[in-house]
């Protein structure tokens, strides 16, 4: 059977866009022809693939780590009273809610200051090495971890939001402040980075890694 002179794949077979001659817009998603540079309807430029996706990616996702390793050593709150100051970095304050009994407290901000922040930068390299060498885990399961990962991303600055909301309502003058440590600056960085960094990375170079 032929389709404007082509055989039609099987069913079991992966088509992609590119297969049938069409090119989708990653920004609006209409799909154009493919050699089409330019969508008439967002005005974002169309590509295929992007072959500098890797080497964003790969930009960010450094960037990212380096300033997540000073948001854990330096301070993310500093709390000063009439008689006594301190300053809580990320694990620090965990252990400290945890000392107050607010373990669900102290499990949130766990979890969305580590446990996603480093199980992001887990995931973005896992999907840029699969995408470059190759892998035997199923392109589908790839692609819904993708999409996770683009997902949570906002949710990581939680940290940040409490921060800021602690530093605006407890402004009792002398007898109590509390102000953001210096790594609220570097954690937020970090969050934007590995965001850019996911955002950088061309879904579709994951499908094409299927086909090897």
């Amino acid at each position: 059977m032929q389709v404007v002179g082509m055989e039609l794949p099987r069913k079991d077979d992966i088509v992609t866009a590119r297969d049938i001659g069409v090119v989708g817009c990653q920004r609006c998603t209409k799909v154009w022809p493919l050699g089409t540079t330019r969508c008439t309807r967002c005005g974002a430029r169309v590509i295929s693939r992007d072959r500098l996706a890797y080497q964003r990616v790969w930009a960010w996702w450094l960037v990212g780590l380096i300033c997540y390793i000073p948001a854990n050593l330096y301070p993310m709150l500093e709390t000063r009273t009439l008689i006594a100051s301190q300053a809580d970095t990320i694990i620090g304050g965990v252990l400290t809610l945890m000392g107050h009994g607010s373990y669900g407290v102290a499990l949130v901000i766990f979890v969305a200051s580590v446990l996603i922040p480093v199980g992001k930068f887990l995931a973005i390299a896992f999907l840029a090495i699969s995408a470059q060498r190759g892998t035997r885990s199923p392109s589908l399961q790839r692609m819904g971890l993708y999409e996770i990962v683009e997902y949570i991303g906002r949710w990581s600055m939680i940290d940040v939001f409490v921060v800021a909301i602690l530093s605006a309502l407890v402004q009792l003058n002398a007898l109590a402040t509390v102000t953001p440590g210096p790594a609220a600056l570097f954690f937020g960085m970090s969050v934007i980075f590995t965001m850019l960094s996911a955002q950088s990375f061309d879904a579709r170079l994951i499908w094409d890694a299927e086909r090897r």
